[in-house]
């Protein structure tokens, strides 16, 4: 992807929702997470996109970089990253958890998609930016 603009990223995470909402559509509620990531990052595929999946987070540890177990459910395009779960209720530390991986891998969006829900645009997403999306052009 060439240089990011607010309209680019926010095209990607439309993209990266209506692929949610596909997949969900199909497949319904009730399965694993990792069904529905392998399904989401074939549809973004399908739709000529990069998809990155369960790659593991490197922390910079004063200027050290240090192996974690972290590990992103979907980094799209390098400028969204995804997480995805299959839970009865939304805990804020979901919410913790993708802003971290927004920051650590230095991107400006972030979408965290509930499959455990009847809607998935209504009450299954969420996305979140940060200063880096702040200081993109909107154009």
């Amino acid at each position: 992807m060439n240089r990011l603009t607010k309209k680019i990223v926010n095209d990607l995470s439309y993209q990266i929702i209506g692929a949610a909402i596909e997949v969900h559509k199909t497949l319904g509620p009730g399965l694993y997470e990792d069904v529905y990531e392998a399904c989401v990052a074939w549809e973004l595929e399908k739709l000529g996109l990069a998809v990155e999946y369960q790659k593991q987070v490197l922390v910079d540890y004063k200027g050290v970089q240090i192996d974690t177990l972290l590990r992103y459910d979907l980094l799209v395009e390098k400028a969204v990253v995804v997480e995805l779960k299959s839970v009865r209720e939304m805990h804020p530390i979901f919410e913790a958890q993708i802003l971290t991986y927004m920051r650590l891998l230095k991107v400006p969006k972030g979408v965290l998609i509930n499959f455990f829900c009847t809607n998935i645009f209504k009450e299954g997403q969420k996305t979140f930016v940060n200063d880096l999306y702040a200081a993109l052009p909107d154009e």
